[in-house]
């Protein structure tokens, strides 16, 4: 019998503690949930109370919480959450100077004990701090991905499901981008059901829900006073299971773009075929010109934010 996947999370806060319920309740494999000593006694006791789920939701799983990173020893796939979350009044670039020493910092970790993993990045501003993580390991690009897409995407599916009062299950939809303001929604490739969305909604209600999608984190920023955890947990589980199954799951992801859209070396969320190897293929769809101004625009922000990460000594240029 195959020996279970490995899946190390890396910060055990909301956005981590999150990923290891949606992995354990899924029974994608054995999780360790690593975070840094002081909050020693919080992780253990987190994931020491999600192990005591396991007779009731039925999964069998080995799940630990640390604070020292050879416990990470040979996972098959690691989540790295670390970093500070976005307060009320701040946007996910304000983050970037402290987050990307955490990242660079966790990056080490993973590459001395996780040589072989696929690195997922949630951390913020997420296309930066996925540059980071892959300047910092060294790993292949392939190994290095980002997760912002599937989080945005369902932000999208679900506001296209309150207007119109039918299933999340029936809505497929496509965004491209970076995380967040940038994003590039794609009304176009978005159907219900296969029904084009043109034909059951107004070109104002849609563009209602592209707004709410992209402002879908600071909405939920203002009202509780800290970043979502719940749903960017299920996106980066969403991603896991691809990878853990090889399902080969075509999802919107920050993925690396040389040639793929004229990117020219950057991460950038784009569809991609996520299975065992990670990142396996980007798919390059046809965009209009209005679709790919939009497109050029989120691209040249995440150029500007790494530019900042690579004047920091953190990161290797």
């Amino acid at each position: 019998m195959e020996p279970r996947a490995k899946i190390a999370i890396i910060g055990g806060g909301n956005v981590g503690a999150s990923c290891a319920l949606w992995a354990a309740s899924k029974e994608l494999g054995d999780i360790v949930v690593v975070d840094i000593p002081k909050a020693e006694g919080m992780v253990k006791g987190k994931m020491l109370d999600l192990a005591q789920c396991a007779p009731i939701e039925r999964f069998d799983a080995h799940i630990q919480g640390t604070t020292d990173f050879a416990d990470i020893a040979d996972a098959h796939i690691v989540v790295i959450t670390a970093g500070l979350p976005r307060r009320p009044g701040m946007s996910r670039d304000d983050l970037v100077e402290t987050n990307v020493k955490i990242v660079a910092s966790v990056s080490e970790q993973v590459k001395k004990y996780a040589p072989d993993a696929v690195v997922i990045v949630v951390s913020n501003p997420l296309d930066a701090m996925v540059y980071t993580a892959w300047k910092v390991t060294g790993f292949p690009t392939h190994r290095i991905v980002g997760q912002a897409g599937c989080l945005d995407v369902a932000r999208y599916r679900t506001f296209i499901a309150m207007e119109l009062g039918v299933s999340v299950e029936d809505i497929s939809a496509l965004l491209l981008g970076g995380h967040g303001d940038d994003m590039v929604p794609l009304p176009r490739y978005t159907s219900v059901h296969g029904i084009p969305l043109s034909q059951l909604m107004s070109a104002e209600k849609i563009e209602a829900c592209v707004e709410r999608a992209k402002g879908g984190g600071g909405e939920i920023v203002k009202l509780m006073g800290t970043s979502a955890y719940y749903a960017p947990g299920s996106g980066v589980i969403q991603m896991v299971e691809a990878v853990v199954k090889d399902k080969k799951r075509i999802l919107p992801c920050a993925g690396y773009c040389d040639k793929e859209y004229g990117i020219g070396g950057y991460f950038v969320g784009v569809p991609c075929v996520l299975g065992a190897g990670g990142v396996e293929r980007i798919i390059e769809i046809d965009l209009n010109d209005e679709e790919k101004g939009l497109l050029d625009v989120s691209a040249a922000h995440v150029r500007e934010l790494v530019e900042i990460v690579r004047k920091l000594e953190a990161v290797p240029v």
